[in-house]
């Protein structure tokens, strides 16, 4: 699973202190960023007080990560709730049929994730991947439209 895929701004990350880890080299940018997670601030904010773009972040992050300085901090990372999902079911169904259920299930699924830990930040990168899987132009366009009005009241 790639933690950090998609929208990761409103992701929130927390340092991690492992016993086990032995000796670890960090240059600057991998310091600075480290000490800005503190498992509150998410990381849009970070990267607003480093003065640095989401990609540089990414790519300090994954090594962070890499090295398990870093982990998300699950108390902290919203989750879709039931009723994210039964809307989504149901659009998907008006869209593409009864596979619809089936075809949720695979996607969230490859994108390693769960129902019931779902993070609210990868919503809009399942709605993507859903909609890349209708193949009439005109439902997949209704689709996103709904699913884009959803993802707007999730986020407000």
């Amino acid at each position: 699973m790639n933690v950090f895929a998609g929208d990761m701004s409103k992701l929130v990350l927390k340092r991690t202190v492992r016993a086990d880890l032995g000796e670890v080299s960090l240059d600057s940018e991998m310091l600075r960023v480290l000490m800005e997670l503190d498992g509150s601030k998410n990381l849009g904010q970070v990267a607003h007080a480093l003065d640095i773009n989401m990609k540089q972040l990414r790519m300090v992050l994954d090594r962070l990560y890499k090295l398990h300085l870093c982990e998300t901090a699950k108390e902290a990372t919203l989750k879709l709730d039931r009723a994210f999902f039964h809307y989504l079911s149901a659009e998907l169904s008006r869209a593409m049929g009864p596979i619809a259920d089936v075809v949720i299930e695979d996607e969230i699924r490859e994108m390693g994730e769960s129902y019931s830990k779902f993070p609210v930040h990868r919503a809009a990168e399942l709605v993507d991947l859903l909609a890349r899987q209708i193949l009439r132009e005109e439902r997949k366009v209704a689709f996103q439209q709904a699913m884009v009005r959803k993802l707007r009241e999730i986020k407000a």
